[in-house]
């Protein structure tokens, strides 16, 4: 039971970390000049509509990560950020699971994690299924 306790605040506490985390790579899709690098990169790697592709992603980890904070809708957007993290780690990343620079991999996992498990709490989501009982 005590355990139970514990491991739903760590659970939470990472949610929460993971979530400010992405908040941050997210936010680049309001830097044109950095969101221009990202689209010459995807454009380079042969990516149809690589402007497209590159506001998609970061969008994703944007509100993936404001989800993952907040605790809302977080299945429903941790599977977009999923995909988005799994095609950087395959395509752009060239398959290398760990990098020197960023861990797109172990995000992924992370996200399919709080895909499986939900917000969890400390979460709007559980505020609103206790609300409801």
């Amino acid at each position: 039971m005590q355990t139970d306790y514990y491991l739903s605040r760590l659970l939470a506490s990472i949610r929460i970390i993971t979530g400010v985390l992405f908040i941050y790579h997210g936010h680049e899709v309001f830097v044109p000049d950095q969101m221009k690098d990202y689209a010459k990169w995807m454009a380079d790697l042969q990516y149809p509509l690589p402007a497209l592709f590159a506001y998609a992603g970061k969008s994703a980890e944007l509100l993936g990560g404001v989800s993952l904070l907040l605790g809302l809708w977080v299945r429903l957007f941790t599977l977009p950020l999923t995909l988005t993290l799994l095609l950087i780690t395959f395509t752009m990343g060239h398959g290398k699971i760990l990098t020197d620079d960023q861990h797109p991999f172990i995000s992924a996992l992370l996200c399919a994690v709080f895909f499986c498990l939900g917000a969890g709490v400390w979460s709007i989501d559980a505020w609103r299924v206790s609300r409801k009982q």
